[in-house]
């Protein structure tokens, strides 16, 4: 289809939608919201650098349940605490279908764990959780090893020798190893060169997902295809990535004994060998994309969590004391927010929520910063403070809105080896290390340097004095 009869077909949906929106909200309750545009909806009235304030804002106006329009696509907002509790934990079946957010649905081309509903997500999730468990995760085995990798990554910062040095790929190269443990069988040196490449090809794709363009791909994926951007350039990077891991299941393909598993992709195989010749949801696709979604969201996020552990020393130095990390690591997670959106839920069938009707194929955005930075659930929502997770008398204590993973049978398949790397890795470079910078810490902004469906934070070159 040629460029302007596409625009068109764009513009004549997009006022068919407008028009059966208006139909539709007569019939139904339909939860509140701003007056949206034909084409555009309410695309303007939200925030392209932080779109979760712009929600927030309107909250107070339309109260916790609002839906809006972005083109073509109906969205509905859950905002603080309450409402994402009762959706994802009380109302969890409705809320369990995913979004397909065409930015996400390109990278993975439909398949592997994180995009999918119905029975392929189920079993692909059952299967990883009891897969990478049964290889450690989780579990006092899984501790001893992170242990091991970060005596690498201390020996790594130790060669520094005291110059100020950007931590960022040598804490990338640590939590990826983990992960690469899990799913090949390997970890790699922090001296090689593919794989450092790789490290930076993920980093480019987590900042490429928070930027403008990738929110305009799922807002008109196909103008976009046609358009050169960021996005092209994302594209591209997880392309090396994928081929990559096809490169790792062939090897695994030509050495693999079935009744001697090394990693996740031998279990993977042969339990495909085994549904071979029925209709299994085990077959290469699902294996290289869900490889794939371990492989990229098991290192940035992490590791970004980390650094930004490691910038808050930087500008709070007092805190750098091993005996209260588990309140700093809790509050460390809080404050950096790092997906303030959530991930993109869907209504695989029209819902019923709190009065409202929720029409089929909404997407559904918990906003996780709306539950994280909740001024009745935090004394101090915008300020960093680990006494949020103290009691009076300085012992441990939980907050049920802690929810930096989500909540409900969509949360993180990797939160319980996300919660260990992050609590040891810190522990670790604690007990060996004092962290400063050259500029002291007035020079150190903890607000993210942008922000849309991540919070991406600042870099800064620190450095590491022995203890």
């Amino acid at each position: 289809m040629a460029f302007f009869e596409y625009v068109l077909v764009v513009v004549l949906m997009s006022v068919l939608l407008w028009l059966l929106s208006r139909k539709q909200s007569r019939q139904w309750r339909l939860p509140p919201g701003p007056k949206g545009l034909p084409l555009v909806g309410n695309l303007f009235q939200l925030d392209r650098r932080a779109p979760y304030k712009s929600v927030v804002k309107m909250s107070e106006s339309y109260g916790p349940v609002i839906m809006v329009t972005t083109g073509l696509q109906r969205v509905l907002f859950l905002v603080g605490y309450d409402a994402v509790k009762e959706a994802l934990v009380d109302q969890a079946d409705d809320f369990i279908g995913r979004g397909p957010l065409p930015f996400l649905m390109k990278v993975t081309r439909g398949y592997g764990l994180v995009i999918t509903n119905g029975e392929r997500w189920r079993q692909l999730r059952h299967f990883t959780l009891s897969t990478l468990r049964d290889f450690g995760m989780g579990r006092k085995g899984m501790e001893q090893w992170i242990q091991e990798e970060s005596t690498h990554l201390v020996k790594r910062i130790k060669t520094m020798k005291g110059e100020p040095f950007d931590p960022t790929f040598f804490l990338s190269c640590s939590v990826s190893n983990v992960i690469c443990g899990l799913i090949y069988g390997q970890r790699f040196s922090y001296q090689n060169k593919h794989f450092l490449q790789l490290l930076q090809h993920i980093s480019k794709v987590l900042t490429s997902i928070s930027s403008p363009w990738a929110a305009l791909y799922n807002i008109f994926p196909g103008l976009m295809e046609w358009l050169p951007g960021d996005h092209q350039k994302a594209f591209a990077c997880v392309e090396e990535i994928r081929s990559f891991v096809i490169e790792k299941v062939k090897e695994h393909e030509e050495t693999l004994d079935p009744n001697c598993p090394r990693d996740y992709i031998d279990c993977f195989l042969t339990r495909a060998m085994k549904e071979k010749g029925t209709s299994t949801e085990f077959h290469y696709n699902n294996l290289v994309s869900t490889v794939l979604n371990i492989f990229m969201g098991g290192t940035e996020t992490t590791s970004s969590t980390i650094r930004f552990a490691l910038n808050v020393f930087l500008k709070y130095p007092e805190i750098q004391v091993p005996p209260f990390v588990d309140a700093v690591v809790h509050e460390v997670q809080r404050f950096i927010d790092i997906v303030p959106l959530g991930a993109p839920h869907y209504a695989l069938h029209n819902i019923t929520f709190r009065g409202y009707t929720i029409p089929k194929n909404t997407m559904i955005f918990p906003v996780l910063h709306s539950v994280l930075k909740e001024e009745k659930q935090w004394a101090t929502p915008f300020s960093f403070n680990p006494q949020h997770f103290l009691d009076h008398n300085g012992n441990f204590k939980k907050n049920p809105a802690f929810l930096p993973f989500s909540a409900g049978k969509r949360a993180c398949v990797g939160e319980s080896l996300a919660r260990m790397e992050i609590f040891l890795f810190l522990v670790t470079l604690l007990q060996h290390f004092t962290f400063s910078c050259p500029g002291g810490p007035e020079s150190i902004e903890l607000t993210p340097q942008f922000s849309s469906f991540a919070n991406v934070h600042r870099r800064y070159s620190m450095i590491a004095t022995p203890r």
